[in-house]
């Protein structure tokens, strides 16, 4: 017993641990939409991390590993992508972790397909995810961010989301997956600036 209260204690010290989380919506209807580029490429991560995701108290599936040199837990919220702050802050809340040890990945209507942009806070530009991340954290998190591109005509934003990769795409999204597995790695291993410069 005094030991699991020592590991238990031990966990949750502050250390070098960043949680690494990719937004989407759960469910197999959902899995290959574009609106879950972050939970794909948080499945790159993981199997480069050598971790599998379970289930975990946090409405989220986690996988704890290390990259770039450190201690990660990379998650995929479990709860639909308008709630993903509440699993976000129940991990960083767990582990004392300050903003500036989290990356979000996300996609990102305003970007090109295929595109890979880094940054530190700023808005959500009405990406729902985001939106409820911020609103249990703050904005000072660091968000890696997977070009989607725009619906052609008039296609509302909101179903086009929702919809599958399309078959081009779908040929070059493991590609991009892997790039953007790069970025945030980079982004632990070298900071915001060298990973800006090397993905934008």
């Amino acid at each position: 017993m005094k030991r699991r209260l020592a590991d238990l204690r031990a966990r949750r010290m502050p250390d070098d641990r960043w949680l690494i989380a990719g937004l989407g919506n759960p469910g197999p209807s959902y899995a290959a939409n574009r609106h879950n580029a972050g939970f794909l490429a948080a499945d790159v991560l993981a199997a480069r991390a050598g971790a599998r995701f379970r289930a975990s108290k946090f409405r989220a599936l986690t996988a704890d590993g290390r990259l770039a040199g450190h201690s990660v837990t990379i998650i995929k919220p479990l709860t639909f992508m308008n709630e993903s702050g509440s699993p976000v802050a129940g991990v960083t809340g767990f582990y004392r972790l300050p903003p500036g040890q989290v990356v979000v990945i996300h996609d990102e209507l305003d970007l090109p397909f295929g595109s890979i942009r880094l940054k530190l806070g700023g808005g959500d530009n009405g990406h729902n995810g985001l939106r409820s991340v911020t609103a249990r954290l703050g904005s000072d998190y660091y968000r890696t961010r997977i070009g989607i591109g725009r619906p052609p005509g008039r296609m509302d934003p909101a179903a086009y989301v929702l919809r599958d990769f399309a078959a081009p795409e779908r040929a070059e999204l493991p590609l991009v997956l892997e790039r953007a597995a790069d970025a945030v790695e980079m982004l632990l291993d070298k900071g915001l600036t060298a990973a800006q410069n090397a993905f934008h």
